[in-house]
């Protein structure tokens, strides 16, 4: 052995030299793993709270666009998209078979400022369900991916319950199924099919010759849709899906809308809805009115909302965590594992440095307090004032699909600093349906549409909160209807909607929900 040898070996400490042949077995098996499994993904599961928020990536590049804002509602605007067909079938074709909503590239143009490769994806669940590609529907189609746990069930109330079972399972705290609530606006005592009530089989918006759809053989209305003409479809356009750190005018995402219901294509009951609640000073999303084209399609005209997201978050508070509720899912405590909520909630921002825990926490308590501990204790968890005009609003507008709707459309923003939460709106396309002499206590407002919300019922059952309640519906009824904003904002709309690009006159819905507003308003002021 040369002195070099000897040298070098004397280097190696003894403890290695005496267990070389196990440590060269480790070095492998790590190696072995590296090699196997570096095409696995694995997706961490957090459990604690960081410093630093996981949303997408650094901002690092914001296409101005054109001098006026997007979100202009006063003003017409224009958008276009250009894809090819191949890549178009092919996200049909992931849609049909396994119900995924796949992204496709698409060159985007808005207001004439060219935006290329945007990524853009089919978007809804239950409006998707009246999709149809060469005349078929798809298979499992109205439960937007094939049955899974908490979709909708046209036939009943929760999905797996036994025809005619009660929407909404067991109702917490003593509220009754059906059973109005003593005081304000009870007419016919507030029971479904009475005078306060929705009427199943109704036209949406209780009104004759109002649109086609409602509820069609006892199953959910739904608009129909054709997949050869994608200018008509609900659209998500991501402006970072495949060019990294893009926004639009601080956008990440951008919704075109449909309407629900069968109701006019240029979904004016949503855009009503959320100008009036802008204007009583309500926290909600941004909307205009746009031309809409898709390759060398017929121009339509179509609605734009802001979904929440990152830049909507920061709207609500500087320190929060943004949660969607799921179509798929419900507001039922399912243990401690956040696997075990996929299906029902989505984390929004802030991911990898917070997680479902508070969520979770807040389903438990709702689920399992008593009475008096829900009464004693509901402020601790949520900001009950801010809830209390949530709830008014949806009885207000005549939200079909509220949280406690098929839809489950509704956020839930948790402030860290607070540490409660607050209930936020969201997908207003079937406001204005039903009975224009829904009282403020009647069934319907109680359980929305075929649904049902633990957090919603025993908010409304319970005695401790009717004051606060009261108050803010009949606040919001003085800013929305008696002060004149819904009729406005309503002429607004009008007005801007003959100077868009591909308007069908012959479709409007101005006059049937002018009616509307005016019967709901004298109404109204007849029981508050």
């Amino acid at each position: 052995m040369s002195l070099r040898t000897r040298w070098l070996r004397r280097r190696v400490p003894v403890r290695v030299r005496h267990y070389w042949k196990l440590l060269a077995v480790c070095a492998t098996f790590l190696v072995t793993c590296a090699v196997v499994f570096s095409n696995v993904r694995v997706t961490p599961l957090v459990t604690s709270p960081g410093p630093t928020s996981g949303d997408p990536g650094e901002v690092t590049w914001n296409v101005g666009g054109s001098a006026s804002d997007l979100f202009d509602p006063t003003m017409a605007h224009s958008v276009s998209l250009r894809f090819r067909d191949d890549d178009y079938q092919r996200l049909l074709d992931s849609f049909w078979t396994e119900g995924e909503k796949e992204w496709l590239a698409a060159d985007l143009t808005i207001d004439g400022v060219p935006v290329p490769d945007v990524g853009i994806r089919l978007k809804g669940n239950s409006t998707l369900g009246g999709l149809t590609r060469n005349g078929a529907a798809r298979p499992g189609g109205f439960r937007g991916g094939g049955g899974v746990r908490g979709g909708f069930d046209p036939g009943g109330g929760q999905p797996g319950a036994p025809p005619g079972a009660q929407p909404g399972g067991a109702q917490p705290g003593g509220a009754q199924p059906g059973g109005g609530q003593p005081g304000v606006g009870q007419p016919g005592g507030g029971q479904p099919g009475g005078p306060g009530g929705a009427q199943p089989g109704a036209q949406p918006g209780g009104q004759p010759g109002g649109p086609a759809g409602g509820f069609a053989g006892g199953g959910f209305g739904r608009v129909t849709l054709r997949a050869e003409e994608p200018e008509t479809l609900p659209w998500l356009i991501r402006f970072d899906e495949f060019v990294d750190g893009r926004r639009y005018q601080g956008l990440r995402d951008l919704a075109v809308r449909v309407a629900g219901m069968g109701g006019a294509p240029t979904v004016l009951n949503e855009a009503l809805s959320l100008g009036v609640l802008a204007e009583a000073g309500e926290v909600t999303q941004r909307y205009s009115y746009t031309s809409f084209t898709v390759n060398d399609r017929p121009t339509k005209a179509r609605l734009l909302v802001e979904p929440p997201g990152e830049e909507f978050a920061a709207r609500l508070g500087p320190q929060g965590v943004l949660y969607k509720s799921l179509s798929t899912g419900q507001f039922t405590y399912r243990g401690d594992d956040p696997t075990s909520y996929t299906d029902d909630f989505d984390q929004v921002t802030m991911k990898g440095s917070r997680d479902l825990r508070p969520l979770i926490d807040l389903i438990r308590w709702v689920t399992t307090s008593t009475d008096a501990d829900f009464d004693r204790h509901l402020a601790d968890h949520v900001d009950v004032e801010s809830f209390a005009r949530y709830v008014a609003v949806q009885n207000l507008l005549l939200n079909f699909d509220d949280m406690a709707g098929p839809g489950r459309n509704y956020y839930l923003w948790y402030d860290l600093r607070e540490r409660r939460f607050t209930v936020v709106g969201w997908d207003y396309n079937l406001t204005f349906t039903g009975s224009t002499d829904q009282g403020p206590h009647d069934a319907a407002a109680r359980r929305g549409g075929f649904g049902g919300h633990r957090l919603k019922e025993r908010f409304l059952a319970s005695a401790a909160f009717r004051p606060v309640y009261e108050a803010a519906y009949r606040d919001l009824y003085r800013r929305i209807f008696a002060g004149g904003a819904a009729l406005r904002t309503l002429d607004a709309l009008a007005a801007v909607l003959p100077t868009v690009d591909g308007h069908d006159a012959s479709t409007s819905d101005t006059d049937r929900l002018r009616a509307l507003v005016r019967q709901r308003t004298e109404f109204l002021a007849t029981v508050l």
